[in-house]
């Protein structure tokens, strides 16, 4: 095996580092400018407090429990 420093490989390595590095630069740059941002609308609630009137029906019957208890724990 060939020592990269001796055989002047190194300088392959360092252009395929620096390739790679200008290319994402390059993919950054595109990125942000290409993106459109949208302006986003500012949500505005009803902070009035609406007043419910609950009508009981008073023919309403009560009705069992859905469920039913043990009367001993265990």
């Amino acid at each position: 095996m060939e020592n990269p420093f001796e055989s002047g490989h190194i300088r392959n390595y360092i252009l395929l580092y620096a390739s790679v590095v200008v290319i994402m630069i390059l993919f950054f740059i595109a990125s942000s400018y290409f993106n459109d941002i949208e302006d986003v609308q500012k949500r505005v609630f009803n902070t009035e407090a609406k007043e419910e009137i609950v009508e009981k029906n008073a023919t309403q019957k009560e009705s069992s429990p859905r469920f039913k208890l043990l009367e001993k724990a265990y």
